[in-house]
């Protein structure tokens, strides 16, 4: 049965538990647990080793003091015409309980039948079939030409974006985590793509980054890959100055930390040898960044780039883009160039 329209609420509320909803949740959902991890726990102990009805009594006890504690507090400022909708895992329960102590409230409030279970089912049919309905066009080219900065430039232009980078929270190399961010999980990371791809428009291009299947810890779902591989490739290009410019901007963290970066290097050993690495991490702890970043794309990422393309993007290059300096203003023009065509 297909998931009913989720927008036109004026919440969408995740009466699961904290773990549940971090693992995965309805975008733009607020967690209000009818029951905490720990409590969720003692319940089902008691359920599984007592009784279902010992149970049963002790989790309405708990469940009714958290959604006293919610209407004091998230609820309180509420108007009348407050129309939530409430979820939990599989509609039993727990989202049957907070939706009826609203309802009897006053609030138009509306519990998501089958719950989060139906909407994962829904995700998970929706990306088999949604990657093909949209003519793809993928930005290529070596580490450190400023493919995800031209896709930020292509979305500032209106062109209709999908950075699996940014849903990722991961730049794709074992150099790629972001500092200021954890990765999400796989099925919430399917989930933001899904929310991505259900709000394009078929009839308008979409723009998306040469990726590999796995994305740091996370994998882009199969039908997505394949449409990908199969799409037209728009080929971006730079000399070794502005690529070595790009990287320095873009991993400024690391310059600021010599020795985070010397701990994610250790990771290349198994590929470049304890040698080489020890050269990089010196480099890294002499401040000599050009040298560092012009060893790194010559010795590593650019022959792992040309065995990537070679072996998983097989389309024709449609076209070829130079960027001729890591200035916005470069990335801006160039996105115009595209979105033009």
């Amino acid at each position: 049965m297909p998931l009913p329209n989720l927008t036109g609420y004026a919440a969408l509320i995740d009466a699961r538990s904290p773990s549940e909803y971090a693992e995965d949740h309805i975008p733009g959902a607020i967690n209000l647990p009818v029951l905490n991890d720990a409590e969720r726990a003692e319940v089902g102990t008691i359920y599984t080793q007592v009784s279902a009805f010992q149970a049963k009594k002790i989790g309405a006890a708990l469940v009714s003091r958290n959604i006293a504690s919610h209407l004091e507090h998230y609820f309180n400022d509420k108007a009348r015409a407050f129309t939530p909708l409430v979820y939990c895992w599989r509609g039993g329960n727990r989202s049957g309980a907070m939706t009826t102590i609203l309802r009897a409230v006053g609030w138009g409030a509306v519990q998501l039948e089958g719950g989060y279970k139906a909407f994962r089912r829904q995700v998970l049919d929706d990306l088999v079939h949604l990657p093909a309905r949209f003519d793809l066009r993928i930005i290529g080219g070596p580490t450190g030409v400023g493919k995800s900065l031209l896709l930020r430039a292509l979305a500032e232009e209106g062109a209709q974006v999908l950075d699996l980078e940014d849903l990722a929270a991961h730049k794709g190399s074992v150099l790629g985590p972001y500092p200021d961010r954890p990765q999400p999980s796989q099925k919430f990371f399917e989930t933001l793509i899904w929310s991505a791809l259900s709000g394009f428009d078929p009839s308008r291009p979409v723009f998306v980054e040469a990726e590999s299947k796995r994305v740091g810890r996370v994998h882009v779902p199969d039908a997505l890959i394949a449409a990908m591989r199969a799409a037209p490739i728009i080929r971006l290009e730079a000399t070794l100055a502005v690529r070595v410019a790009l990287l320095k901007a873009d991993y400024a963290y690391y310059l600021a930390d010599p020795d985070d970066l010397c701990r994610q290097l250790d990771c290349l050993t198994a590929l470049r040898g304890h040698e080489t690495v020890e050269h990089w991490k010196t480099l890294a702890r002499d401040g000599a960044w050009d040298v560092l970043v012009n060893n790194l794309l010559e010795a590593h990422y650019d022959p792992l780039y040309a065995r990537s393309l070679g072996q998983n993007y097989t389309a024709e290059t449609t076209t070829v883009l130079q960027l001729d300096s890591p200035t916005a203003e470069a990335f801006s023009a160039l996105a115009r160039q595209i979105a033009q065509r």
